[in-house]
């Protein structure tokens, strides 16, 4: 009977406070970490899908009703709605290399792909959410518009004057990276460790 109290162990022995019941307990530690940054990834995708979607409706909504019209002036002529064509990089530079931009938002959105498996910070989960959505946004029209696939035109229609033309996606995309230099700035890494150099 004690030979089988050793092997089994009881609440009272050293075995049964030792290691076998430790490894369970530290097992419940970790799991919480996986939550926490399986929320971060919905709030990356959720802030993606918002960019993305007011994107492109914004986009629709351009190309349907201001395409071949008189620009809108918002703000007298510091700021103007104009629908134009960008068969450029973001605010209309590099329209020789229309390709190379796709390739490269491509590259972006696949880059935020696998970061997202390390993501444990609320902040970088919205500033790649913002790139993401952003790069999606132009990708979209690089990939549908004319004059052809991986060469179509992104619809451009913000004009602040004295500023190139820009669109929502370009919006995003700026200000994603503007937070994640502030960010990178204040050592936070995407998964949620801080260091201070």
């Amino acid at each position: 009977m004690a030979e089988a109290e050793r092997i089994i162990g009881t609440p009272d022995t050293p075995d049964a406070a030792g290691d076998g019941p430790e490894r369970p307990d530290a097992e419940r530690e970790q799991p919480p970490e996986r939550p926490r940054g399986k929320r971060r990834i919905a709030v990356l995708f959720a802030v993606a899908a918002f960019a993305y979607a007011l994107d492109l409706a914004s986009k629709m909504i351009v190309v349907a009703r201001l395409e071949h019209q008189e620009p809108i002036e918002i703000v007298g002529d510091w700021l103007r709605f104009v629908a134009i064509r960008n068969a450029g990089a973001a605010f209309g530079f590099g329209e020789a290399f229309t390709v190379i931009f796709t390739v490269i938002a491509a590259a972006v959105i696949v880059v935020i792909a696998r970061l997202a498996r390390k993501l444990h910070s609320l902040p970088w989960a919205i500033a790649l959410g913002m790139l993401l959505g952003g790069a999606l946004g132009n990708l979209t029209d690089r990939i549908f518009r004319s004059p052809g696939v991986f060469e179509g035109a992104v619809v451009d229609f913000i004009a602040p004057k004295h500023f190139a033309v820009f669109n929502l996606a370009d919006s995003a995309i700026v200000c994603g990276g503007i937070l994640i230099v502030i960010l990178s700035f204040r050592g936070l890494d995407p998964d949620g460790t801080v260091h201070k150099d």
